[in-house]
Formats: C-alpha cells, structure tokens, sequence
C-alpha cells in the first residue's frame, strides 16, 4: 500500500518550477494549519475537518432557510401590492352600468384577472389563520436578510479558513494517504 502510494506521488509530482512553488506554498499552509490547531494524528485531523464541515453546512442550512422564508414573504408582499394596485379597476367594475359591464371586463381583463389572483391568494392565507400584515413581513425580510448576509460571511471566512488551511479537498487527499503517524515526520505508531 505505501509503495503503492509512493509511486502515485512521484507521478503526480510537479515538474515545473511554478508548481513546485505552489506545492510548496499548500504544504506549508497545511503545516500551519496542523501546528495552529494542535494536529498530530490523522484522528484529529479527520475529526477537525469533521468540525469544520459541520460549522459550514449549517451555516448553509441557516443561509437556506432563510432564502426560502425570504421567498415566501416577498410573495406575500407582491400579492399585497398586487391587490392594491388593481382593486381600483375591480371597485369600478362592480360601479359599471350591466350593459356596459362585458365591454369593461374586455378591457381590463389582465387586471381582473391579476387581482383575482392576488384576492384569493390573501384570503388563502387569511383562511390558513397568517395575518395579512405587509409591515411585519417587510420587517421580517430585512432582519432575514441582515441575518443572511451574516452567515455568508462567516460561510465566506469558514470556507477561506478551510481552503487555506490545506485541507481543502484536493489537498486532503495528498494528505490523508501519508498513514496515521507519518503526519508529522513522526514514524507511524504500532
């Protein structure tokens, strides 16, 4: 296995001066990382990227659920302007004369149609037991947000951490076949 390795190694060495250096550089970052967090077996280094991809996916799951709660209320807030922009051409509708009622349905007919949409939409959401309160969901979307765009920075500066740290993928995948004690220099422990 570790003759196996070994020549996997030299075939996938760098050949060129550029990529010497940035083996190099990643090697050295690794390092870092290693010495940083206190790392000296495999073990914990499975377990501290363990830690970290656990801290990024739920920061992702939170940036997730706030996208669709985003979502749902900035459609809620359509339908309420929606509503509102075309209950003037539906209050006149019921104030037309009857025989001049299908001529002014044909012209306005996207707009009828629009605010009967957003009419059973809300009553939908009235009937479901939610409160039609375009103040609140507006308020809701801006603490949504702020809170989004907070967890995608510390996603950002997470992700950052974890690539630099050396342990990004195609990194941990030069590291982790150097065997259990070897992380170090150190001679592997029987």
């Amino acid at each position: 296995m570790t003759v196996l390795w070994e020549t996997q190694q030299q075939l996938n060495a760098p050949r060129t001066r550029t990529g010497k250096i940035r083996t190099l550089q990643e090697n050295a970052a690794l390092f870092s990382f290693l010495q940083a967090n206190g790392i000296q077996s495999m073990q914990q280094l499975h377990e501290k990227i363990a830690d970290m991809n656990s801290c990024y996916y739920d920061l992702r799951g939170k940036i997730v659920k706030a996208e669709r709660r985003i979502a749902t209320l900035t459609e809620r807030g359509e339908m309420w302007e929606q509503y509102n922009q075309y209950k003037s051409i539906h209050k006149q509708l019921a104030k037309v004369k009857p025989e001049k009622r299908e001529q002014f349905e044909q012209r306005h007919s996207w707009e009828l149609i629009l605010y009967d949409a957003a009419a059973r939409y809300l009553k939908e959401l009235k009937d479901s037991g939610e409160g039609i309160t375009q103040k609140a969901w507006q308020r809701e979307i801006d603490q949504l947000t702020a809170g989004k765009q907070t967890d995608t920075l510390a996603m950002k500066i997470h992700a950052g951490r974890f690539e630099s740290s050396g342990t990004a993928p195609q990194n941990r995948r030069a590291a982790v076949p150097t065997g259990t004690g070897q992380l170090l220099g150190r001679e592997p422990e029987r």
